[in-house]
């Protein structure tokens, strides 16, 4: 099993704009086969850094998982919000085993 985080800098005003792509990924990403671990948005501190956490597999499962997800209706039209919105500035991600258990 790997956790991937994503990293997101936001636009300043953006934080509602993310909180709605934040909860249509609630839905469509356990749909698409991968663990939603959350959605993180900016509460105090920094206004512009957001995070998003799920389990998968492995990075050849993660790989279909991505391919499931621009199928999926309401991933396309996720992807198609955070274009036309452009309150995401930069989105990193890193995959991490966990290694404490």
């Amino acid at each position: 099993m790997i956790t991937c985080f994503i990293r997101y800098d936001i636009e300043p005003w953006g934080r509602d704009a993310f909180v709605d792509y934040a909860r249509a990924w609630g839905q469509a990403i356990p749909e698409c086969g991968a663990d939603l671990i959350g959605y993180y948005a900016p509460h105090e501190g920094s206004a512009t850094t957001a995070y998003g956490v799920y389990n998968i597999e492995s990075l050849a499962e993660y790989e279909a998982y991505r391919a499931r997800l621009k199928d999926h209706p309401l991933g396309r039209q996720n992807f198609a919000f955070a274009q036309g919105e452009r309150f995401i500035r930069r989105e990193d991600r890193i995959f991490l085993t966990r290694v404490d258990r």
